[in-house]
């Protein structure tokens, strides 16, 4: 009876110490993406109100971090101007399962950041400050940081790299060209004339009119344009984060950056001259041009800026508008994902 009592103490000692091991594999294995124990902004939920200097005085502007990498962080600059980074939340679906580390960020003048409505503030240099001092509040560096952005994001993308490229560890420019005016070219010659022509005549003569603010406009744009280059769905498809975007965007700066056109940018918009497809070459870091068949922009334009920079390469979506990453989303995340990891290997 003590040696059966014996021989079942050493089993259960031996079982005991086979658990211990394989619970220690277990936490081994366990991925730290999502632990934020550690991280300064656990109790926001990974959101920061960033303090930005300007000329005009000091402003805040609003971030959100997700996942735990320090190899890989992508800082998101969303379109517009005047936009917000809402549109962007189809990352949610793509980036975590990646483990990437990324930021959701609103520029001054939008949606959670402070909205001074100053207008001396609305510049592309400003804004590209701006980008500077963000990346510094949050801690990215050349080991680790990816500069995504798309339409308006895109032109800060690349005017940031052509100044500060060295605290850059890779590029991402998502559906810009490097050209206010050849945009306008396209949108003119290319996509007007792809409307029904008594929809474009109604469009121009209420242009030619200036009457941009007429109900009408919007109606034809909206019903006529928008769902063939903007975001290829039915209107009433349209996803929540597109919606609550448009909702919440800042017509006041976008028209003053942008001008009141959807056809090319306008009048005395601030971005009508904007042009920097001589100064391509000078950006050396890894860059990635993405482009959709049906964009808003020249996609012949945007693979030829792959060309252009001294390390790039072209993604085309043959199913995407001006927000490929929802009509062409697994094409369009696919891409991205594969393009960051790559260079995080050294590919």
């Amino acid at each position: 009876m003590k040696k059966l009592i014996i021989i079942l103490s050493l089993f259960i000692i031996l079982q005991s110490c086979s658990n211990n091991q394989e619970t220690n594999i277990v936490e081994l294995d366990k991925s730290s993406y999502l632990d934020y124990s550690e991280r300064d902004d656990i109790l926001s939920g990974g959101v920061k109100m960033i303090p930005i200097q300007t000329s005009a005085g000091e402003f805040k502007v609003w971030t959100k971090r997700v996942g735990n990498n320090p190899k890989m962080k992508v800082l998101l600059l969303h379109g517009g101007p005047g936009a917000t980074h809402e549109y962007l939340e189809a990352f949610d679906s793509y980036f975590p399962n990646a483990e990437i580390e990324y930021y959701y960020y609103d520029q001054l003048e939008s949606a959670y950041s402070d909205q001074p409505n100053d207008s001396s503030l609305w510049s592309v240099d400003r804004y590209v400050d701006e980008v500077e001092q963000v990346r510094k509040a949050l801690g990215l560096d050349n080991t680790n940081f990816y500069l995504y952005g798309q339409s308006w994001g895109g032109i800060l993308a690349m005017e940031y790299a052509l100044k500060y490229q060295d605290n850059l560890k890779a590029l991402i420019i998502s559906n810009m060209m490097a050209s206010i005016p050849e945009y306008n070219k396209y949108a003119n010659d290319v996509l007007g004339p792809q409307l029904n022509p008594e929809v474009l005549a109604e469009v121009r003569a209420l242009e030619k009119e200036g009457d941009f603010s007429n109900p009408r406009y919007a109606e034809l744009v909206y019903t006529h344009y928008y769902p063939k280059h903007v975001l290829r769905m039915p209107l009433e498809e349209w996803p929540n984060p597109v919606n609550r975007a448009f909702a919440h965007v800042n017509y006041n700066f976008y028209e003053t950056m942008q001008g009141p056109s959807e056809f090319g940018s306008m009048g005395n918009s601030k971005l009508k001259n904007w042009d920097i497809t001589e100064q391509l070459s000078k950006i050396s870091v890894p860059t990635l041009s993405i482009g959709g068949a049906y964009d808003t922009m020249d996609p012949k334009h945007m693979e030829w800026i792959a060309t252009e920079v001294q390390n790039g390469q072209y993604l085309h979506c043959p199913n995407g508008s001006h927000m490929s990453m929802y009509d062409d989303q697994e094409t369009y995340f696919k891409g991205i994902i594969k393009f960051i990891k790559d260079v995080n290997q050294g590919k």
